[in-house]
């Protein structure tokens, strides 16, 4: 059937072939017949209808033909308008019913639309059903009770789609009598019954209840409370009765806080409706002034109402008020700046709040309007204060991720312009040169060292007389050197470094008295000449010193030196050993092998004719343009010594932490995982920490982090330059200062022979034994360091390391006789007795713990007994008496010795015999505190050895906490006085404070030891070591020894919550990135426990660790938060271990991220750059490209390298 049936006759006239028949145009289920029925019943219905609506409307109709020919005879309107409205009128009502249903009355017109299949449906019911009826009728009204029961209702209530809900009048309501609940204790609990308030017309009615932790419930939480309608409750002096209503008060009473004054009824206001303002004006009067009284009242109703507002918006309004009335307070500036991040992290909902599709886009945003916010602050402080230097730093921190890199380095150059004598500002200006990666390269930075150096020269020298020295500008320079010559180093270029540190030692300790008195510019120019000539320099064989070549200049020269002096050079060995390796590792390690051989300045050897042309490698040769604006003024002695054990560390050798005094940022220097590990030789639990590790590479050093030492020392070669140091320097120098040297030396051979005792290697260690011994003897032979105990302290632990314990007691039994009755009253005795002494309980044949009965049996007991004596150690057996006299002794030193620290604590302070005396006498107690514990240890217990220990630590503390305090207030006081006498008082000051914190870290230390040796050899609780280690990292943060013991002792619990706990407190409130270096070595530990646990699992065995999940994440997550920090995102060392953590968990994309995000903050470090070729091997030649842009020192250039693999 067609589905148009008009047309039905035609289709099969038209249409001929079947298959071209348009099919979409049938519909086979149409028939004619019931749709002609259905149209003729149709138009039954609507001529009814129609018919019934024509007899209703016909009176209406006749009234309006009535009015409009009454309008056209007085030519009101025109016929057509008022037709025009009739009409609306009409469509209008037509629509409102055609809304009402389907089958309501309508105009009566054919245009409603009525379908075929309606009509048919109600065909169909009505013939199923009988009919229902149509509207709502009374029961009474009903014929018969059968009749109709039911009615359809088929008007829609639009109510119901607007309020979606039932109507109030539908709901049944009923009213409770009491305001009891069952279960509830009337006279404490309680509900609420009353109504909850109606919303307000207009309001939110569609928005529904949010949860209470939704994000707009929270940021309410955070926000500020409304205002409070009811007034405040009066004093009870001032309340005359029970309020009961809200007292209308003046506008600007509120706005003041004078709720609750009346205004007085007068001639203009006689119903007291007008406030004090208007009454005033009706008068023809002004305002009155508020009096001092009313002013300082109101002053302090208004810091009260600050108090109680909200915490966020009454600190803004806090900061704002005390920034007013403190223009000039820098750090309250800085603290408003800062506080811009926590007000902002609120107001954004925080970052739980932020996650989402757009999150990052909305953190970046929020982020660069904090920026932007406090910028705008920095500059309205710098505004205020033009001097502040704190100031504009913060300024610029905050531009350095707003403005472009030219132009902050031009703001940065403006600053330091105009302040040229700050050294602080020096420094940061420095370290922004060295860590931005767009403008960095290392002879920019290198020159702008040079500039920093020069330019505080002359505020030093006065040149400069626009700005004057300030006190302690000599020591800022110096650790501006010292910073610049480790820079040198990471990026390679040794040689200039140890250039540096051999013209200033030339500069320092071989001056001709005839220039001491110019500039430092004129020194400068007549040392040029000397630089220039080709004369040997500090380390090379046959150095004389710039005063003697000058000397010798104006007698007519130097004559030339014979042949037979000369050494014979040794034959290279073959760089590539291995050419069927890959290309990436021949080049590593031709890299590192030419590092470690070639550290030493390139010089031409006058016997063999040699000139500056001879020289393969131009970078190996270091003119004088490279180091002369950097050389300094050093007129102090202690900075001269200062200065030659930098050097001496810088070589490699251990040195005294006190006397050279840590660099101001050791965060840049750490690039050794021997800082995270040292401490965890278990054969050598209480001595081995004598010796530190520093976490600085040396020279020669520069490898990848997990690359080991080519030599335990610099080589042959660097061992001779030196032992030409310390011969060439130890004639111009005083006693006190050539023992400090002489122990450093001695210490250093010490320390390769340790080196060589974990390397395994027994042959090395013989051949090192032997020449580590011959240089300790020749240094004990000399005049000077025969009756140095510290050197025979030193001598002997070298040979008990060797293995050698007779001959090292023989040489322990020496030393003692060598000081001879001085018993407890010498701090060194003391050291080297219980050096003796744990020796002896590490080798075993102590008293562990007053474990066997006799303690006289004990070489350890016998060694501390006779030193409380005062006699030399001799062949005759111990008494219980002998043993009971030595703890009445050691109990009345120490006793002595705390009581003269209690009651003199400023005598250390004003001494002025030097740091030496300090060191000897007044402040060096940890030998006999370390003493007397062991021994308590040895004849009673633990618990008698952990008292003598609490005992000590708590006055020394306590001690130290008021050298700080005096410290501090002194360099308050110095402020105006002379800046030479300034310097030394600051520096004696300063000495004294490192030395007696040094003391107290030293006690921790050795208490920390003593308790877990013990706990490792009986039964003892742990809670004791625990709470030691805990207090003693609260108060030293920064001590790696400490770190270690704590790491061993936690890493033996199943639960790692404790310690995490503990590292979060630590490194919360500490900015030194050593505890989350440790923080994230116990995490990488604890995860290769239980990986290896994992591993190792069998089916029918159990897990001997609980297993644990997401330690991947959580390592990450430490690493994130370190870098995050100031002083972690500018350490190596915090950087090249994220990269080997993230390639050892296979995720080298990330990993190839950090390393490029790592360029960003340490781009000088060529370490870096090393890793990145180990870990990611295929891209050598971009990061040998990279280094070489950045003018890092490449000895291998791989155009070398490809003709090396060839041949």
């Amino acid at each position: 059937m067609a589905l148009f049936p008009a047309f039905a006759d035609l289709q099969s006239d038209k249409v001929e072939d079947q298959s071209k028949e348009l099919n979409w145009l049938n519909n086979k289920s149409f028939q004619t017949g019931d749709a002609l029925s259905l149209h003729s019943r149709f138009f039954e219905k609507t001529s009814e209808r129609r018919h019934d609506k024509e007899s209703r409307n016909v009176s209406s109709a006749e009234e309006e033909e009535e009015e409009d020919e009454e309008e056209k005879e007085e030519g009101n309107l025109p016929p057509k308008k008022k037709k025009k409205k009739s009409e609306k009128r009409k469509k209008k009502k037509k629509k409102h019913k055609k809304k009402k249903g389907r089958y309501s009355d309508s105009s009566g017109t054919d245009s409603e639309t009525v379908f075929p299949s309606d009509l048919k449906r109600e065909q169909s019911e009505s013939s199923q059903a009988p009919p229902l009826a149509s509207c709502f009728s009374w029961l009474d009204d009903l014929k018969s009770p059968t009749e109709q029961p039911f009615c359809v209702d088929r008007k829609a209530e639009p109510a119901n789609w607007t309020y979606k809900s039932l109507y109030r009048g539908d709901v049944a309501r009923y009213r409770r009598k009491g305001s009891s609940s069952l279960g509830l204790d009337p006279s404490r609990q309680g509900v609420s019954w009353e109504e909850s308030n109606k919303k307000q017309k207009g309001g939110d009615k569609k928005k529904t209840a949010d949860r209470y932790f939704s994000t707009v419930s929270r940021q309410l939480l955070r926000s500020e409370p409304p205002a409070l309608t009811l007034p405040r409750v009066p004093e009870r002096g001032k309340a005359v009765g029970p309020t009961s209503f809200l007292p209308l008060a003046d506008d600007v009473g509120n706005k003041e806080g004078e709720t609750g004054v009346r205004v007085q009824t007068c001639l203009v206001n006689p119903l007291g409706v007008y406030d004090s303002s208007t009454a005033l004006w009706l008068q023809g009067k002004g305002k009155q002034e508020q009096t001092e009284q009313q002013q300082g009242h109101q002053h302090q109703q208004d810091s009260e109402a600050g108090k109680s507002e909200a915490p966020l918006a009454g600190r803004t309004e806090e900061f704002n008020r005390r920034l007013r009335e403190q223009p000039a307070d820098a750090q309250l500036w800085i603290q408003f700046i800062r506080y811009q991040d926590e007000l902002t992290a609120t107001e954004f909902g925080g970052e739980e709040e932020q996650r989402g599709s757009d999150a990052a886009e909305r953190r970046k945003s929020s982020y660069r309007a904090v920026l932007e916010k406090k910028l705008s602050i920095a500059e309205r402080a710098v505004a205020t204060n033009h001097g502040c230097v704190a100031l504009q730093l913060e300024r610029l921190r905050i531009c350095q991720e707003l403005w472009e890199p030219s132009l902050l380095a031009k703001e940065w150059k403006k600053l330091v312009f105009l302040h040229p004598n700050s050294a602080p500002l020096w420094r940061e200006y420095l370290l922004f040169a060295q860590s931005y990666f767009s403008n960095f390269t290392v002879s920019k930075v290198h020159s702008a060292y040079g500039k920093c150096l020069s330019t505080l020269s002359a505020v030093r020298d006065g040149s400069m007389v626009s700005h004057p020295a300030l006190p302690g500008l000599e020591e800022d320079m110096l650790d501006i050197f010292s910073q610049q010559c480790h820079f040198l180093r990471q990026s390679g270029h040794a040689e200039k470094a140890v250039s540096l540190f051999q013209a200033m030692i030339d500069f320092t300790f071989y001056k001709p008295d005839s220039v001491r008195k110019l500039s430092t510019k004129q020194q400068g120019e007549f040392f040029e000449p000397f630089w220039d000539s080709g004369e040997e320099r500090v380390g090379e064989l046959g150095a004389r010193g710039w005063k003697a070549w000058m000397l010798q200049q104006e007698r007519g020269g130097w004559l030339q030196p014979s042949a037979e002096e000369e050494e014979e050079e040794e034959e290279d060995e073959e760089e590539v050993k291995d050419r069927s390796q890959p290309r990436w590792t021949v080049w590593l390690e031709v890299e590192q092998s030419r590092e470690a051989a070639h550290w030493l300045p390139w010089r031409p050897d006058k016997a063999k004719g040699q000139s500056e042309v001879d020289c393969e490698d131009p970078d190996r040769q270091v003119l004088f343009d490279d180091i002369g604006p950097s050389l300094i003024c050093l007129s102090s002695p202690e900075l001269q010594l200062r200065l030659l054990l930098r050097f001496v560390s810088f070589l490699g050798l251990p040195v005294d932490s006190v006397l050279s005094a840590d660099p101001c940022q050791p965060g840049l220097l750490l690039e050794n995982l021997c800082l995270l590990t040292q401490g965890n030789d278990l054969k050598r639990p209480l001595t081995s920490h004598n010796l530190t590790d520093s976490g600085i590479n040396s020279v020669g050093h520069t490898t990848t982090l997990q690359g080991r030492r080519k030599w335990v020392g610099l080589g042959k070669q660097g061992e001779r330059f030196v032992t030409n140091v310390f011969r060439g320097v130890q004639p111009v120098l005083p006693a006190h200062h050539r023992a400090a040297l002489s122990l450093s030396w001695m210490q250093y051979e010490r320390l390769k022979v340790l080196r060589c005792l974990y390397g395994g290697n027994k042959k090395r260690l013989r051949s090192q034994g032997k020449s580590s011994k011959r240089v300790a003897k020749q240094l004990l032979k000399e005049q000077d360091n025969r009756s140095s105990l510290v050197l025979w302290q030193e001598y002997g632990h070298l040979e008990w390391m060797l293995g050698n314990l007779e001959e090292a007691r023989k040489v322990f039994s020496t030393a003692t006789e060598i000081v001879g009755t001085q018993g407890l009253k010498s701090p060194a005795l003391c050291e080297l007795c219980l050096l003796w002494a744990q020796l002896e309980v590490e080798d075993g044949s102590g008293v562990r713990g007053g474990a066997l009965a006799d303690v006289t049996a004990s070489p350890a007991v016998c060694v501390l007994t006779r030193l409380a004596e005062g006699t030399s150690s001799s062949s005759m057996p111990l008494t219980p008496v002998s043993v009971l006299k030595a703890r009445k002794s050691y109990e009345q030193a120490l006793t002595a010795g705390l009581a003269a620290l209690n009651q003199s604590p400023l005598n250390p302070l004003n001494d002025t015999k030097g740091p030496q005396d300090l060191l000897g006498e007044k402040l060096r107690l940890r030998g006999l505190i370390s003493c007397y514990a062991l021994f308590q240890y040895l004849t009673m217990g633990i618990k008698a050895a952990n008292a003598v220990y609490s005992q000590a630590r708590e006055k020394t503390d306590e001690l130290h906490r008021t050298l700080t305090q005096l410290h501090s207030k002194g360099e308050a006081n110095l402020a105006g006085t002379n800046a030479g006498e300034a310097a030394d008082s600051s520096h004696r000051r300063r000495h004294s404070v490192l030395r007696l914190a040094s003391e107290c870290e030293a006690l921790a230390v050795q208490q920390a030891a003593l308790l877990r040796f013990h706990n490792s050899v009986s039964v003892f609780p742990l809670a004791t070591l625990r709470q030691t280690l805990t207090s003693a990292l609260a108060a030293w943060p920064t001590s790696a020894p400490l770190w270690s013991i704590y790491i061993q002792v936690e890493n033996r619990y199943h639960s790692a919550g404790r310690a995490r706990r503990f590292f979060h407190s630590v490194t919360r409130d500490n900015c030194s990135v050593v505890p989350r270096l440790f923080a994230i070595v116990a995490e990488q530990q604890r995860k290769q426990l239980v990986d290896d646990a994992q591993r190792s699992y069998r089916h029918d065995a159990a897990l001997p660790l609980l297993p644990e999940n997401g330690l991947s994440n959580r390592i990450r997550a430490l690493f994130e938060s370190a870098i995050a920090t100031e002083m972690g995102c500018h350490c190596p060392l915090l950087w090249r271990m994220y990269m080997y953590f993230l390639v050892s968990e296979g995720k080298v994309d990330k990993a190839t991220g950090i390393f490029y995000k790592a360029l960003q903050n340490i781009p000088w470090a060529k370490g870096l750059y090393m890793d990145a070729v180990k870990l990611f091997p295929e891209h050598l030649q971009e990061f040998v490209d990279l280094m070489t842009e950045k003018e890092l020192r490449l000895r291998l250039p791989l155009e070398e390298l490809d003709i090396l693999m060839e041949d």
